[in-house]
């Protein structure tokens, strides 16, 4: 093994100095990356294990751990070393550590993974401590770490390198575990509540289900152009079709050829779900329960802080009609308005820059964003969306221009979109006809009408109410993350050479 000497002959430089090393072990002890290692508890557990240990006290138990190494002191005779659960302090000394493991000491820098046999102990400052026996090189890191208490100042070095984010914040690594918690959580929940999982293609010859830009791809061998799904929502819907479920969610990841901001991903997660012989007003419920359940696993309590505010998630939420909001907010009574030219008209006369062909619907819609948006900071449903931009929702009985359908607002996001879904096969036709349309206006010439779809609800879907939740933008708010970046485990970036 490497003497005092024999360190001091190497490179000033700290990367050469870690390749050095490296060669010096492998001729000494061989393999440096074994395959095989076999530990007896993770730190976390041998926390809880001897929890009730008093300081000044040495047991005669002998464990095995691994982990890497985050600090050294004293050339080594003290080190911590981290696993996924947590650190545990080491002590390696000539009355306690065989030479051999000594020896190997000097080759070890922080950033190192190694493995340590040793008796349990507490020091007398109460810090819980393996006196080593035995330490084993399994794997040497050729890079160093950043300083471990400032981790990554850098915020696009963060997102670009999320394993250093992650080892060196702690923040960092406890958002994407309660990350993990979210996502299963809304699983258990959805399941509890009688859904039934089930996985729709994300490679679609057709795209729609929403009104985004596609990613685009081909199939080699059917020689058939496809695309990313943008969303689930018309393969959900042929399941209720069949029969197989009343009561059907996926938990998916969606494609949208589209901005990125502190709010937006092209890629990212979304919780949708249909339910049979239900309505919006019961997704309603559903969203309330739901979110509340969510925000009671993370923080034990439904009250919790995001920024410099404090959100609750105890239901029922606040549920607003959007004209009756527009009408708060501006004074313009969209209901009193009958025609497209009056409307945007009304717009006008407040203020507002309309295009001078948008529809009363649209006009509403316009305002609602512009005025009202900001101003949900806790959780409210927005419901009786105009019917000119919700295709697929089910008109609210003795207001044609309204439709069964609500956004779930907190901080100012849309969180949830939902609706009473249509399903008059006659009817659905003819909206979809008339979106397709409005896309080619657009330029979306690749857009297609759906036949297979409209096959399956020809022949009959039942009454039901549809919901989408964004799952990124939650944990966002169930985490006290500032951006949607800060989330997802990789996010889309610039490539390095922009």
């Amino acid at each position: 093994m490497a003497d005092n000497k024999t360190e001091s002959t190497l490179s000033s430089d700290a990367t050469e100095v870690r390749a050095q090393k490296l060669k010096l072990l492998r001729e000494q002890i061989g393999d440096v990356y074994p395959a095989h290692f076999h530990r007896t508890m993770t730190n976390a557990e041998l926390g809880a294990k001897y929890e009730s240990l008093e300081p000044d006290v040495e047991t005669q138990d002998v464990v095995t751990v691994a982990g890497r190494v985050y600090s050294s002191r004293n050339s080594g005779m003290f080190m911590d070393i981290h696993d996924a659960s947590g650190k545990i302090q080491i002590f390696s000394h000539k009355d306690v550590t065989g030479e051999e493991a000594r020896a190997l000491l000097p080759m070890i820098d922080i950033g190192d993974i190694i493995g340590v046999t040793g008796v349990v102990r507490r020091t007398k400052r109460g810090e819980l401590t393996i006196n080593a026996q035995k330490i084993e090189m399994l794997t040497k890191s050729l890079l160093p770490m950043p300083e471990k208490w400032h981790g990554l100042s850098d915020i696009e070095l963060r997102y670009r390198k999320r394993h250093l984010d992650i080892m060196t914040n702690e923040d960092s690594k406890l958002r994407f575990q309660q990350r993990s918690k979210i996502v299963s959580g809304i699983r258990r929940f959805m399941e509890n509540d009688g859904f039934m999982e089930v996985e729709t293609p994300m490679l679609q010859s057709i795209y729609g289900g929403a009104t985004a830009e596609p990613f685009k791809t081909h199939h080699n061998t059917l020689k058939l152009d496809m695309y990313l799904r943008i969303a689930p929502e018309l393969f959900l819907k042929r399941t209720l079709v069949s029969g197989l479920t009343d009561k059907v969610f996926e938990i998916n990841r969606n494609f949208r050829n589209e901005g990125v901001s502190t709010r937006h991903n092209p890629e990212f997660t979304m919780m949708e779900c249909y339910w049979a012989y239900a309505d919006y007003e019961d997704m309603m419920d559903l969203v309330e329960r739901l979110f509340e359940s969510l925000a009671l696993a993370i923080h034990g309590t439904t009250e919790f802080p995001f920024g410099d505010k404090t959100m609750s998630f105890k239901g029922p939420f606040k549920r607003v009609p959007m004209p009756d909001a527009v009408r708060q907010a501006t004074g313009i009574d969209f209901l009193a308005i009958k025609t497209d030219e009056e409307a945007r008209a009304a717009a006008k006369a407040a203020g507002f820059a309309v295009e001078k062909d948008w529809t009363w619907g649209e006009c509403l819609a316009f305002i609602f964003e512009e005025k009202v948006e900001a101003t949900l900071i806790q959780p409210s449903h927005v419901t009786h969306f105009p019917k000119d931009i919700s295709p697929f929702a089910k008109e609210v009985p003795g207001e044609p221009r309204l439709v069964e359908r609500f956004e779930t607002y907190c901080n100012a996001w849309e969180l949830g979109n939902a609706f009473s879904e249509l399903n008059d096969p006659e009817e659905q036709r003819r909206r979809m006809v008339e979106q397709l349309e409005q896309a080619h206006a657009r330029g979306e010439k690749e857009k297609q009408l759906d036949e297979e779809f409209l096959d399956a609800i020809d022949q009959g879907m039942p009454p039901a109410g549809g919901l989408g939740i964004g799952v990124d933008r939650l944990i966002m708010l169930l985490t006290n993350a500032p951006s949607i970046r800060d989330v997802i485990l990789f996010p889309a970036r610039r490539s390095k050479a922009d």
